[in-house]
C-alpha cells in the first residue's frame, strides 16, 4: 500500500494569520495519526510564515513513542540552519527542495547539474545520522539520473504539471502520467524509492495511485482544504481507503 503522509502546513498558516497557538499543529497531527495516518509531513521555510522550529521540535516529541509505525518527514531547501536542526531531530525522511525567492509554494524541482556541492554533503550528513533523504524532481530522465549519482535514497516527483493536465480531462491526465510512469521505471531500476507530491487530491489520486514503485504521496493543501467542510479525520480516511484500493 502506498503509504500518506500527511503535510501539516495549512494548520500553521491558519494559527500564524491571527497568532496565538490555534488551531495547534501539534493537535492536527494526533488527529491524523488516530485517523490512521502513517506519515506527517512539515516545510519549515526560512521566513517562518507557517512551520516555525518550535513546531518541528513539539512534532518530533509527539511522534517519537510512535516512531516504529508513524514516519516524520521534514521538506526543505539546504540552508544551514535547517540542515543543522534536521540532524538533531532526526526524522525518518528529509525531502531536499529547491526554493525560490518570494514564491507561495514549490514550483520546481532541483535542476540537474545544479547545487552538486551544496547537495551532496547535506546528503551525506543527513544519512551518517540515520536520515533518508529524498529529492525533489521533475519526472525527467536527467533529474533521476542526477539524484542517484548525488547518492539519494529516494526522488519526490513534482506533481503539479500532471495535476493540472488532469484539471483539462482524462485524456490530457493519462497522457501525462505516461512520462511519470517512464520516471518512475528508471528511478526503480537505478535503486531509488519513489515519492510524489503537489496538487495531488481524492480525484486525480485516481489514477496516480497506480504509479509503479511508488513508495508514498504528501498530501497538503487538497486535505487540509476539504477537512475545513467534514472534518480532519475523516478526510484522512478517505485518502488512506483510496490508496488502499490500488
Amino acid at each position: 500500500m502506498v503509504r500518506l503522509s500527511v503535510n501539516v502546513n495549512k494548520i500553521a498558516t491558519l494559527r500564524n494569520a491571527r497568532g496565538g497557538a490555534i488551531p495547534s499543529v501539534t493537535e492536527a497531527a494526533r488527529v491524523c495519526v488516530e485517523a490512521g495516518a502513517p506519515g506527517i509531513t512539515v516545510h519549515p521555510r526560512e521566513d517562518q510564515r507557517h512551520i516555525r522550529p518550535d513546531d518541528v521540535d513539539a512534532l518530533a516529541e509527539l511522534l517519537a513513542p510512535l516512531r516504529d509505525r508513524v514516519e516524520f518527514n521534514i521538506e526543505g531547501d539546504p540552508r544551514p540552519g535547517l540542515m543543522q536542526h534536521v540532524r538533531a531531530v532526526r526524522p525518518h525522511q528529509c525531502t531536499l527542495v529547491p526554493v525560490r525567492p518570494g514564491e507561495i509554494t514549490s514550483q520546481a524541482g532541483w535542476i540537474p547539474g545544479r547545487d552538486r556541492e551544496t547537495l551532496t554533503p547535506e546528503i551525506q550528513r543527513l544519512q551518517a545520522e540515520g536520515v533518508r533523504v529524498s529529492l525533489f524532481v521533475e519526472p525527467d530522465e536527467a533529474a533521476i539520473r542526477w539524484a542517484a549519482a548525488l547518492g539519494a535514497d529516494r526522488v519526490e516527483l513534482y506533481t503539479e504539471p500532471f495535476a493540472r493536465a488532469w484539471e483539462h480531462g482524462r485524456a490530457d491526465g493519462e497522457a501525462a502520467f505516461r512520462r511519470y510512469v517512464v520516471a518512475a521505471e528508471l528511478a526503480h531500476e537505478l535503486g531509488l524509492g519513489i515519492n510524489a507530491g503537489h496538487d495531488l487530491d481524492l480525484d486525480n489520486l485516481r489514477l496516480f495511485r497506480q504509479l509503479p514503485h511508488l513508495d508514498e504521496v504528501s498530501i497538503g493543501h487538497a486535505l487540509i482544504s476539504r477537512a475545513v467542510f467534514v472534518g480532519l479525520a475523516r478526510v484522512v480516511g478517505e485518502y488512506l481507503e483510496l490508496l488502499a484500493a490500488r
